[in-house]
């Protein structure tokens, strides 16, 4: 996989292509990352997979014109042909008032933050088949537990460097480590299947694999034997998987894109609650080990 230094010579490189291929200005983003993971089932391995993947987007702007385009092929006859074609597209796009980079003062300065997202580890795949199979023999110990869909571990890590025409560089490492089970509980008709996950960006701070079985199973056996509720009015709570899912929907709603193109539910609502007064959105993005945090976005701000 590409140092951060190569990735981030790669993107500069691009840019500065660009800017001489007649762009009025650009960015490059190149994502290069390497993933691998060990599945098992009822104590035998199923599935061992290792991908690696490397793939550099360009925006390029020709004044209020703009294109974007992508390639995972990094020779230098690839990235000039990537330029000639972003720019010819460039100038055929309708023109849009809003294009642009983002301003020069918006953009992240000085030293990147340290979210402490990177852990060198990268176990072997004995070891990730060591973990799923210490998951997978906890959820089946469990009373009531007939049959399992197997469990995982799994690493991954990635390498993320942008650069603009504005000035911008800027790279960072991520790491994520993960291990999962899935069991099905009850026999026949009542049969009833759930799961557990857990992901961290340091290997050292993932959730015991015992534990993470167990609670795979304890959530399947309690789906056992369901009862309709009487009519009536009820309070809803949100398991906490739901209420991520609840999160994704704010998100794409206050989306720029969704907002520009009449397409969010919360279109000329601005100023209106959305949930509850006891409910509190902070946006984090540098929170050390944060699953989604990253020292800048995808236009270099903070």
């Amino acid at each position: 996989m590409l140092t951060p230094e190569q990735a981030q010579d790669i993107a500069t490189h691009l840019v500065e292509l660009a800017r001489a291929g007649g762009a009025s200005a650009a960015d490059a983003m190149l994502v290069a990352d390497m993933s691998s993971s060990v599945t098992v089932r009822l104590g035998e391995l199923e599935d061992v997979s290792r991908s690696e993947g490397q793939e550099v987007g360009l925006r390029v702007f020709a004044g209020q014109r703009s294109a974007s385009v992508a390639s995972s092929d990094f020779s230098p006859e690839a990235l000039a042909g990537l330029v000639e074609r972003a720019v010819a597209m460039a100038n055929e796009a309708p023109e849009d008032p809003y294009a642009g980079l983002a301003a020069a003062e918006l953009l992240l300065s000085g030293a990147a933050p340290d979210f402490d997202g990177f852990d060198p580890h990268e176990p072997e795949p004995a070891e990730l088949r060591a973990m799923a199979l210490r998951a997978e023999m906890a959820a089946r110990g469990v009373a009531g537990v007939t049959n399992s869909n197997g469990a995982s571990g799994s690493a991954s890590r990635s390498t993320v460097a942008l650069a603009t025409s504005g000035g911008f560089a800027g790279c960072y490492r991520a790491s994520g480590f993960s291990v999962s089970a899935g069991v099905i509980a009850g026999e026949g008709p009542t049969m009833q299947r759930d799961y557990d996950y857990h992901s961290a960006r340091h290997f050292s701070d993932l959730d015991e694999a015992e534990a993470i079985g167990s609670r795979a199973a304890e959530r399947a056996v309690a789906r056992v034997g369901p009862v309709k509720p009487d009519p009536g009015r009820y309070p809803v709570l949100f398991d906490p998987r739901v209420s991520s899912s609840l999160l994704g929907h704010l998100s794409g709603a206050i989306n720029g894109a969704a907002v520009a193109r009449g397409t969010s539910f919360l279109l000329e609502r601005l100023g209106e609650r959305v949930f509850a007064p006891g409910i509190t959105v902070r946006d984090e993005p540098h929170r050390p080990r944060g699953l989604r945090s990253r020292p800048f976005d995808g236009e270099g701000l903070p």
